[in-house]
C-alpha cells in the first residue's frame, strides 16, 4: 500500500473539503425562482415523500427528517418499496421530493409515472438538468457541480453535499413561512439534552433553599471553605442583605491557597469574583448552558437570582446534563 506523508494527507483533506464547501457556495448563487416554486408547494401539501436510491436515498431519508423535525410531515419513500404497495400512503394532497445525481436513475424513472397518476406534484433535487427526470417533474432544482471531490471525480460526495443542503435549505425556509417556533420545535423533541434545553428551565432543576452555599462578605474565607465542604455544589455565593454580591468557586479556594500559607486574616471579599455572571430562573437551560460555555474560560456554576439580585438558587452543569436521565 502507497503511503502518503501526514503533510500531504491533511492537505488532500483541506482540498476534499474546499471543493465541497464551493459547491454548497455555488448553490447560493444559482437560486431563482424554481425554489420559490417548490416551497410553495410544499407548504401546501398534506404529506412529504423523499426518494432516492443508493447514497441519493441516504441523503433523501435525512431530508425527510428534517422536514418532519420543523413541522412539514414527511417520510423516506424508497422508490422500489413504493411500487410494491408503499405509493398508496400518496393522494393528490401530497408532494414528492425526488433525488438523482444523473437524472436517469431507473428507479425513479419508474416510479415517477404513477406518482403523477395519483396527481402528485414533483420535485427534483436533480444533479443532471438535461436529463429523462428534469424534463418529467414539476419543479427542478440544479444541484449540478463541476466535480465530485474525490480524485476520479466519481464517488458522490460534492454532489450529496450539495442535495443535502438544498434540503436544508428547503427544509429552514419552509418552517419559517409556516411560522414554525422554537416551542414548536422543542415539542417535536421532547428527550434528550435537546428537548430538555429548549422546554425545562433553570428553575426546574436549580439547587434551592437551604442546600444554596452561602457566606456574607465580612465571613472569614476559612467559613468560605467549610460551607463549599458542608453544601458540595464546589462554589459559594457571597450574599449582603440577600443580594448577591460575589461568588468564590472551588478554583478561586485552590488559587488563593497557592498564594497565601496564613489564610486567617482573608475574608470572603478579599478572594471572590464581584458581580459574577448569573442567570434567572425562567431562563431555559439551553440559554443557561450556553452562557456557561461561550466564554474565554468555561464556568461550570451558575448564582440564579432575581431582578432585585435576590439570591434564590444556584444550577451547575452537572445539574443541566442530569435533566436528560
Amino acid at each position: 500500500m502507497q503511503t502518503m506523508n501526514p503533510v500531504s494527507l491533511l492537505e488532500e483533506a483541506r482540498r476534499i473539503l474546499r471543493v465541497e464547501a464551493e459547491s454548497v457556495s455555488r448553490l447560493a448563487e444559482q437560486l431563482d425562482d424554481h425554489f420559490l416554486r417548490a416551497i410553495e408547494l410544499l407548504c401546501g401539501a398534506r404529506l412529504i415523500a423523499v426518494s432516492g436510491i443508493g447514497k441519493s436515498g441516504i441523503v433523501a431519508q435525512k431530508i425527510a427528517a428534517t422536514l418532519s423535525s420543523v413541522g412539514a410531515p414527511a417520510i423516506f419513500l424508497h422508490p422500489v418499496e413504493a411500487l410494491h404497495g408503499d405509493i398508496g400512503v400518496l393522494s393528490s394532497q401530497d408532494v414528492a421530493i425526488v433525488l438523482s445525481r444523473s437524472g436517469t436513475t431507473q428507479e425513479l424513472v419508474q416510479l415517477l409515472p404513477f406518482l403523477k397518476q395519483r396527481g402528485v406534484a414533483v420535485i427534483g433535487i436533480l444533479g443532471n438538468t438535461n436529463s429523462y427526470l428534469a424534463d418529467a417533474v414539476d419543479v427542478v432544482l440544479d444541484v449540478r457541480v463541476e466535480r465530485e471531490a474525490c480524485p476520479w471525480d466519481t464517488v458522490p460526495s460534492a454532489s450529496t453535499t450539495a442535495a443535502l443542503a438544498i434540503g436544508d435549505a428547503l427544509a429552514l425556509v419552509l418552517m419559517q413561512v409556516k411560522h414554525y417556533t422554537i416551542t414548536d420545535y422543542a415539542h417535536s423533541h421532547p428527550m434528550g439534552q435537546l428537548g430538555r434545553n429548549l422546554t425545562l428551565r433553570v428553575s426546574d432543576v436549580m439547587v434551592r433553599g437551604d442546600r444554596i452555599p452561602i457566606v456574607e462578605p465580612h465571613s472569614t474565607f476559612r467559613d468560605a471553605i467549610i460551607e463549599i465542604s458542608r453544601k458540595g455544589l464546589g462554589c459559594v455565593c457571597v450574599v449582603d442583605q440577600r443580594r448577591l454580591v460575589g461568588i468564590i468557586t472551588d478554583g478561586d479556594v485552590r488559587r488563593t491557597l497557592e498564594r497565601y500559607e496564613d489564610i486567617r486574616s482573608i475574608y470572603t471579599a478579599d478572594v471572590m469574583t464581584p458581580n459574577p455572571v448569573t442567570t434567572m430562573p425562567d431562563t431555559l437551560l439551553g440559554e443557561a448552558l450556553a452562557t456557561m460555555e461561550r466564554r474565554d474560560r468555561q464556568i461550570g456554576v451558575l448564582p440564579v437570582v432575581t431582578e432585585d439580585r435576590e439570591c434564590i438558587g444556584i444550577v451547575r452543569i452537572h445539574d443541566i446534563i442530569r435533566s436528560t436521565l
